[in-house]
């Protein structure tokens, strides 16, 4: 017998427990939170302008999202694509360099984070809807021409993009980024899962005390994904603004750390944020290793301009530009470099570098 489709009468949304949620389908689309905009005021050095654009959440409703739009509209595009847990408020020094050289800047708000939409669900964020949710944005506003700049989850979305609609896109600056396809044999799978129950819920700080005692362990290891991903999902004190400050290379005002706290008001607008690190397939048998590998071979026919552009001192994807500078045919096109005095958040630390990169692709 057929599963039945059960319709949730919840304008609040279903509890997603009471049965499958891939035989749910609500007709007021997902539960969701908007952050007010007396969080956002003065915000230091962000003086732009809101724009808004809404994308199918694929569960019968729609979701706003958020993103800055800069610079002559006639210009050359430049997309800038931000990762977890930080928001467009990261590229905020580098958009009026662009705009000064007569760049078109978008610089859009993933959802969950920012003052795009915040699904309330953790199981609502998936590798693929963020995809999707991204990919109608791009179609939406029909941006062709693009050069993207992306840095973390930015990179494991954008660098979808690009293998979706290489038409799109006039080259690529990669920094502090990777796209994971299934690096865990599925012989190793038991272990390292049943492994990663027993991992104590470490304090920020000591977790990027650990790593930065092994000059070879990276987040993007398959121990250190597996600490940040029980790090996010179970810590009390996943301050965003202060795993920013952890994470960069230079010192965060107090100002600077509460704008990169201000679209979370409390714990429940979070679910994005803490959702991401456990999206990433590290695990073969996780969802869109078949894509991210399909993506790979994408960007192995991939002959316009890419650039690698990673921080001399970032804990978590130290050395993740060697599979694109030997996979992508047009790092060949380009003059890579290492940003220098850079930790993680590379636009926070570096924004000069960064917008010089993108000058001279």
């Amino acid at each position: 017998m057929d599963n039945p489709i059960i319709v949730c009468a919840s304008t609040a949304g279903c509890d997603r427990r009471a049965h499958p949620s891939e035989f749910c389908l609500r007709p007021f689309g997902m539960e969701k939170l908007q952050t007010h905009d007396e969080y956002f005021a003065e915000l230091p050095d962000y003086p732009f302008p809101p724009n808004y654009l809404e994308v199918d959440d694929t569960e019968g409703g729609a979701l706003r999202m958020h993103y800055l739009a800069e610079g002559p509209a006639d210009g050359p595009v430049v997309l800038l694509m931000h990762g977890q847990p930080a928001w467009s408020y990261l590229y905020r020094h580098m958009i009026p360099r662009l705009v000064d050289q007569g760049y078109r800047v978008y610089a859009p708000d993933l959802i969950g984070f920012g003052k795009s939409d915040k699904p309330t669900l953790p199981e609502d964020y998936t590798y693929a809807r963020h995809v999707a949710w991204m990919s109608d944005w791009l179609q939406q506003l029909n941006l062709t021409d693009i050069k993207l700049f992306c840095q973390d989850w930015g990179s494991m979305i954008g660098l979808r993009l690009v293998a979706a609609f290489p038409e799109r896109f006039a080259g690529v600056v990669l920094s502090n980024g990777a796209m994971v396809d299934g690096a865990v044999p599925f012989g190793l799978n038991w272990f390292l899962r049943r492994l990663s129950s027993r991992i104590p819920v470490l304090r920020k700080e000591q977790l990027q005390r650990r790593f930065e005692k092994s000059a070879n362990a990276t987040f993007t290891s398959v121990p250190g994904m597996l600490y940040w991903r029980k790090f996010c999902a179970e810590s009390t004190d996943f301050d965003i603004g202060n795993v920013v400050a952890e994470f960069a290379g230079k010192p965060l005002t107090d100002a600077e750390i509460a704008a990169y706290n201000a679209p979370y008001p409390d714990d429940t607008y979070k679910a994005g944020a803490r959702r991401f690190p456990s999206l990433a397939p590290i695990f073969l048998d996780e969802p869109e290793v078949a894509e991210n590998r399909a993506a790979w071979r994408q960007l192995e026919q991939f002959d316009k301009p890419f650039m690698c552009a990673f921080s001399d001192a970032d804990p978590v994807t130290r050395g993740g530009d060697k599979s694109f500078l030997l996979r992508v045919p047009g790092c060949k096109r380009a003059k890579h470099r290492t940003i220098q005095g850079a930790g993680h958040f590379v636009q926070q630390d570096a924004p000069e570098a960064c917008v010089q990169a993108i000058l001279e692709l």
